[in-house]
């Protein structure tokens, strides 16, 4: 399978760096991760906890960052003021819009409810056909175990398709879930899209 050129990545995390630094380390993990293959980083624009620490790391390492943040959000100094370059939107759903637009694909490390606010967004667009850019579960020390079981029973319930909930690559380890994301193609037929086109083309 040829890897697909990802020149940036969109990471959602959180605004906390959380009780435990293994998150804090991950962060880093990953931001060599991006620099050692020439990924432009895409975030939310803040200073404060895991985003703070990739976005750094990434900077340290002569990466390219791309912070987009609400003027809200700015304006209550959360925002970095260091980063290649910074993007100030009106609000929350033009700063998901921007960072989509510019990504190529989406990580999600551990975070908060906002985070996976931003991760089911963008699995939804992915669900429907919207997009077919791959999306990765950061895994760091089990963080999100409990939710995969969920997704897992969802399935089993018949809320979920498995084959949506196949969408979400995941790995505990930055190297592998960037390869992952590189080797991703998007399965014919999956999307909700293309399943309606089937329909109405019929046989």
């Amino acid at each position: 399978m040829t890897k697909k050129t990802l020149q940036s990545l969109c990471v959602y995390c959180g605004s906390s760096a959380g009780h435990d630094p293994i998150y804090a380390e991950a962060a880093s993990q990953l931001a060599h991760c991006l620099v050692q293959n020439q990924i432009a980083l895409v975030y939310g624009g803040g200073h404060v906890g895991l985003m703070g620490k990739i976005a750094d790391a990434v900077l340290a390492l002569g990466g390219h960052v791309t912070g987009v943040i609400p003027k809200a959000l700015m304006e209550t100094e959360v925002g970095h003021h260091h980063l290649t370059e910074l993007i100030i939107v009106d609000d929350m759903h033009a700063r998901k819009a921007k960072m989509a637009e510019l990504s190529d694909g989406f990580i999600a490390m551990p975070g908060g409810i906002g985070t996976l606010e931003e991760l089911f967004e963008v699995l939804t667009w992915a669900q429907l056909g919207f997009h077919e850019k791959p999306i990765g579960l950061f895994n760091t020390a089990d963080f999100y175990n409990g939710l995969i079981d969920f997704l897992q029973h969802q399935v089993k319930q018949g809320f979920l398709r498995a084959e949506h909930a196949e969408l979400l690559l995941m790995d505990a380890d930055a190297n592998q879930l960037i390869s992952k994301l590189q080797n991703f193609e998007m399965p014919a037929g999956v999307s909700w899209l293309s399943r309606q086109a089937a329909r109405t083309l019929g046989p």
